[in-house]
């Protein structure tokens, strides 16, 4: 029998027949099962789903987390745990069970340098933010490199290829990718859906014995009728802590009518870290009926950018703070919620006062209980009319517009909204006007096609055009990309902004660090350069030493490029010959030769 946690029993079957004449020391088996059973029975039971499946731990070192499992991140869920490295690289990484290679991802961006291994048990483990592989997948991955030609590059070895047993070194900790600072980020997968699954309820070594904490809450009118505090607008209530739970400041009773929405500000902690971290189970409850069940057990690829549904996300753009949302717009399809009545929603039309609570678990079981109260009191409030074009969330939208076009499809929204648009005389482009559409603070679950004629854009620049967002505080242009067509300029975007048409004819810039022309070398083991780009941004790269393809590893964040000098694929004692190209995303071309001695 597996079991969950610690002291924790649930969903189990015993087949047996207790009159089967077996004994142990003379004692028949019996009683034995019978006073088993009614001890487990005594046994807490706690809210997880998910069973530990006793794997060892992917590192030897205290295991402390700067992330965990479906943490709020900008525009997705964490869907892993990050494991701190003591701000160093290099910790060998080992097979959490025993399994095969079935997959190896090398990018400047992203999880990086990763590998995925795939086990007996129909899970997979994912390895994150590597610095290297152990010897023989780094033989592996770097003759497929040097194959394709690219530092970029997603392997899916065969099942026999690279077998793992539990406890082997796989690979090393390190800081690659698009991560902010050492760590492992590791995961847990069911194999067949590649969903995420909370790793917490596997990976011995993490203890957590602190409840959740919530610093406030913000109720929302919802309908016509609807106000909270006397006022049509969210309003929001801070907590304080005494006897065990948590209370509104003040233990002020809060006046409200109508359908109301409620969310929550929480933040859950582990221990020996002040990282915050996400929450695991949220319940909303409304005169001791339960509203709302929200758990973050398993995740999926596909519907992490639902979590701009699931929090106020005007709130987190103009705070950087997650509100978490008790109740579910129409357009939202996220399938974390275990309950929902009236899809979360309360109405309060009674003139009655009602009894609230939330009820904050982690994955371990800590839990943290807030209590106030809602007065149901009607008074007149008029909600005034939106202004812009209503569009369905539900329904495909075309927009045209004199010189610009933006096509929506269904279930761009999480609700039906009100777009607004207009040409902004007083800011220009050289090649366009500029346009505003929408509001930064309506988020935007699918792309959309969005075109812009260009006013002033001569032919020899056509295949130079792109669309560029604009940041209304700043000033400054961010490439959407962009094709030239039929007299428009054409891209898809995911945010609504001010937009205008740009042109890039700039190449981008290679700046060496450690090589000059006609040097010697030999007291380095490696050639960098920090290229860049002003506009349109890194289309790709290449290194040529002596007529062939060299491996140059791209680290986007530092915006370099490295090659290692390889005693397998180079001569040394010779003059060498370096060419190195990049080039953007309109095709601008940048060239940097050199002669060495290495």
């Amino acid at each position: 029998m597996t079991n969950k946690n610690k002291n924790s029993y649930k969903h189990f079957t015993i087949h047996c027949n207790i009159n089967h004449p077996l004994t142990i020391r003379n004692r028949t088996i019996k009683s034995l099962i019978i006073i088993g059973i009614l001890s487990l029975l005594c046994l807490p039971v706690q809210s997880q789903d998910i069973v530990k499946n006793h794997i060892s731990a992917p590192v030897k070192i205290p295991i402390y987390l700067s992330g965990n499992f479906g943490e709020l991140r900008s525009n997705h869920f964490h869907t892993g745990i990050d494991i701190k490295t003591q701000g160093k690289t290099g910790f060998p990484v080992y097979a959490v069970e025993d399994g095969y290679v079935s997959r190896i991802n090398i990018s400047p961006s992203g999880y990086g340098l990763a590998i995925y291994l795939n086990h007996p048990n129909g899970k997979s483990s994912v390895y994150g933010h590597l610095s290297k592989l152990s010897p023989i997948l780094i033989k592996y991955a770097k003759e497929n490199q040097y194959k394709q030609k690219s530092f970029k590059i997603n392997l899916f070895p065969s099942k026999d290829k690279f077998p793992v047993k539990k406890g082997e070194i796989i690979a090393y900790t390190g800081n690659s990718g698009s991560s902010g600072g050492p760590h492992l980020h590791f995961e847990i997968r069911d194999t067949k859906t590649e969903h995420p699954l909370n790793p917490l309820f596997y990976i011995p070594g993490i203890k957590d014995n602190i409840a959740p904490k919530i610093q406030s809450i913000i109720i929302y009118p919802l309908s016509s009728d609807s106000h909270v505090s006397g006022k049509i607008t969210s309003q929001q209530f801070t907590t304080v802590f005494f006897n065990n739970t948590y209370h509104l400041k003040g233990n002020n009773v809060i006046k409200a009518y109508g359908d109301i929405g409620i969310g929550i500000r929480a933040t859950d902690y582990l221990n020996g870290s002040w990282n915050k971290c996400g929450i695991y189970e949220t319940k909303l409850f409304a005169d001791d009926t339960i509203i709302s069940d929200l758990c973050i057990n398993e995740l999926s690829f596909d519907k992490g950018r639902y979590i701009n549904s699931l929090i106020d996300y005007p709130w987190y753009i103009k705070h950087s703070r997650h509100i978490q949302k008790s109740w579910k717009e129409p357009g939202n399809m996220l399938n974390n919620y275990k309950l929902l009545k009236n899809d979360g929603k309360v109405s309060f039309r009674d003139e009655k006062n009602h009894h609230i609570k939330y009820e904050i678990k982690d994955a371990y079981g800590n839990s943290s209980i807030l209590l106030f109260s809602i007065q149901s009191h009607k008074i007149s409030v008029n909600h005034p009319i939106p202004n812009g074009i209503k569009i369905s969330w539900n329904h495909p939208f075309s927009l045209k517009e004199n010189g610009i076009k933006a096509n929506f499809q269904k279930g761009t929204f999480y609700k039906d909204i009100f777009l607004e648009f207009h040409k902004n005389n007083n800011n220009s482009s050289k090649y366009a006007s500029v346009y505003e559409l929408g509001s930064k603070y309506i988020p935007v679950q699918n792309y959309y096609q969005l075109s812009i004629k260009p006013e002033n854009l001569p032919k020899r620049l056509q295949s130079k055009a792109i669309i560029t967002a604009i940041d209304p505080e700043s000033g400054n242009r961010q490439s959407l990309g962009g094709i030239y067509s039929d007299g428009f300029v054409e891209t898809s975007a995911r945010d609504f902004g001010s937009f205008t048409v740009d042109v890039d004819t700039i190449p981008p810039t290679i700046i060496p660090l450690n090589i000059k022309n006609k040097k010697t070398l030999l007291n380095h083991s490696r050639i960098s350069f920090r290229i860049n780009d002003n506009l349109s941004g890194i289309k790709s790269y290449k290194g040529i030493i002596d007529d062939k393809w060299v491996l140059f590893e791209y680290d986007l964040k530092k915006q370099r490029i490295t090659y290692t000098f390889d005693p397998e694929r180079m001569i040394f004692k010779i003059t060498h010959h370096l060419k190195l190209t990049v080039s953007d995303n309109k095709d601008n071309v940048a060239t940097y030769e050199a002669i060495f001695y290495r």
